[in-house]
């Protein structure tokens, strides 16, 4: 996995927070400093931590299937990526945007949005991918996304949230589909 497969990777990764740090700029008369600095630290932070916890578990089973891999990884990318479309299409509201910056509700939103970065980091355990890099990239790409999100957000309003998710779950199912065929092709 090269660098620009990681870069299109997070930027996949990245849009659940993406499209939080949207909502979140809704709900902001006036974005200050520390908003963006609350959501990219957060959320840049999560991601590239969930990433990480991710691949030293996944590290774990490597050996146990390695046969597998290819499908594993492919089938994990492809369900975040499917999920993330239904969700931008759910009629529920479960964001609900508020000016709670503090650090209980940035730490449930950071959790929420990164869970999808645990079955990353398990799926780059199963690739030959340097996974300093990988984490890094995740989060900084994560964190500049939410600082956007917050100045887009306040600027366009709800309009694009649903438009983020569905580009994010593409990507990851577009990577998805790349990991199995790379490997198919060997």
């Amino acid at each position: 996995m090269g660098i620009f497969d990681i870069i299109f990777l997070a930027i996949g990764d990245a849009m659940d927070a993406f499209a939080v740090s949207i909502a979140k700029g809704l709900s902001v008369k006036r974005v200050k400093t520390r908003h963006y600095l609350s959501v990219a630290l957060w959320f840049g932070g999560f991601q590239a931590l969930m990433t990480l916890v991710g691949f030293f578990v996944g590290t774990w089973f490597a050996p146990i299937v390695e046969r597998c891999d290819h499908w594993i990884a492919f089938v994990l990318l492809a369900i975040l990526g499917g999920l993330m479309i239904k969700e931008a299409f759910d009629k529920e509201e479960k964001n609900k945007s508020t000016n709670d910056f503090s650090a209980r509700t940035m730490f449930v939103m950071a959790v929420a949005t990164s869970i999808d970065a645990l079955a990353v980091g398990v799926s780059l355990a199963f690739l030959n991918v340097n996974i300093w890099t990988a984490v890094s990239c995740i989060g900084i790409i994560t964190a500049l996304f939410s600082a956007m999100g917050i100045k887009i957000g306040h600027q366009f309003g709800e309009r694009y949230r649903k438009g983020t998710e569905v580009i994010g779950g593409i990507v990851l199912i577009v990577m998805a589909v790349k990991i199995l065929l790379g490997h198919l092709m060997e």
